[in-house]
């Protein structure tokens, strides 16, 4: 690659596990029954509890409402499902419950959607759903056929980097995925018909996820800051040095965005009023359609310098954001979003320094 620098198939049996972790659970303790009748050996007492805490784990939480959807104690809290299906998902403290079960085809493909992105397999329902290759399907999700055609959310969130979204860019110069979602060959196939994956840009450390998996499915040319690496990302094929910017042709740039990690950047697509895929930099939160969160509280490097590298953002032309953690933000112009941005640098800076 040359960088310019400038200044779950639809059912296999891992996926399965998503619809029916409860009923794995209570299968659980025959299938013991049988290989001990087998072995001879019988499980240690604390086997047997470890057993029945995590089948208590997967049960359904009492804050759901009755109905075919729920959650259960295993939720991480992760806002996942809650902006993906909003109608049916919210926090009731301290985890995420049904509040509303679906009644549209819209509100039920939402669900499904949530259910195969949960990170923790965390939703259920109390049977396997018939649709769900529908929900399959239907990944990777258009953003905004309209506005930023070519943008999809990958779904499939992983555990691994607690829950971050991962996106998907379509473009003739060749696709790029931004950071990894959990790897699903289902996935992997619909990508594929999009025309696959030239380049996996990776925003930082924490959210490499399932990235040597992708890598190996297509070849693609990882890139990632050289601050960032680890020994699990080693092998990344494009380490960035400096700070930037760097492009990846006439529509990307790659906007070094120093701060929740010491080594983080931003991509820049130039791609209708413009999208800022922001990693853990920059996001939405839930309690307006406006407002905008440093997430401050979970900071691995240095605050000053990711409020610094806040501001310089505001020269950018872009009116989407979107991040791997917390909510996306579409503002109608970009004196709407600089009012935004301005608005959290005051309270950040008020928070951190009063």
């Amino acid at each position: 690659m040359e960088l310019t620098c400038l200044a779950r198939s639809v059912c296999t049996a891992s996926e399965l596990s998503l619809l029916g972790r409860t009923r794995q659970c209570r299968l659980a303790p025959r299938l013991q029954e049988r290989n001990v009748v087998r072995s001879g050996v019988l499980p240690s007492p604390s086997a047997i509890q470890q057993s029945v805490k995590q089948e208590s784990k997967r049960a359904r939480r009492p804050e759901n409402v009755d109905g075919e959807f729920y959650v259960d104690r295993t939720c991480i809290d992760c806002d996942t499902c809650r902006w993906m299906a909003p109608t049916v998902f919210k926090n009731i403290h301290p985890q995420t419950a049904v509040y509303h079960q679906p009644e549209s085809p819209e509100e039920r493909l939402q669900a499904l959607q949530a259910l195969l992105s949960c990170p923790t397999a965390s939703i259920h329902t109390e049977r396997p759903p018939k649709d769900i290759k529908d929900a399959h399907n239907s990944f990777p999700i258009p953003v905004d056929v309209d506005e930023i055609p070519g943008v999809y959310h990958c779904g499939y969130h992983s555990e691994a980097s607690y829950a971050a979204a991962s996106y998907l860019i379509t473009r003739p110069e060749g696709n790029i995925l931004v950071d990894s979602p959990r790897y699903s060959e289902n996935l992997a196939k619909k990508i594929e018909e999009l025309g696959g994956v030239r380049y996996m840009f990776l925003t930082h450390k924490d959210d490499v996820a399932d990235h040597k998996r992708w890598q190996a499915r297509f070849g693609c040319e990882r890139i990632l800051h050289e601050l960032e690496v680890q020994p699990h990302t080693q092998g990344v094929e494009t380490k960035l040095q400096g700070e930037g910017p760097w492009t990846l042709g006439s529509d990307i740039d790659l906007i070094f965005t120093p701060g929740h990690t010491e080594g983080h950047v931003s991509l820049h697509l130039k791609r209708g009023k413009g999208v800022l895929f922001s990693g853990d930099h920059l996001s939405g939160n839930s309690s307006s359609e406006l407002e905008l969160s440093a997430n401050l509280r979970v900071n691995w490097y240095n605050v000053k310098v990711q409020l610094e590298s806040i501001q310089k953002l505001l020269p950018l032309e872009f009116t989407w954001i979107l991040p791997g953690h917390g909510r996306r933000r579409h503002y109608t112009s970009l004196e709407e979003r600089d009012e935004s941005i301005k608005s959290c640098l005051a309270k950040s800076n008020a928070s951190t320094y009063n």
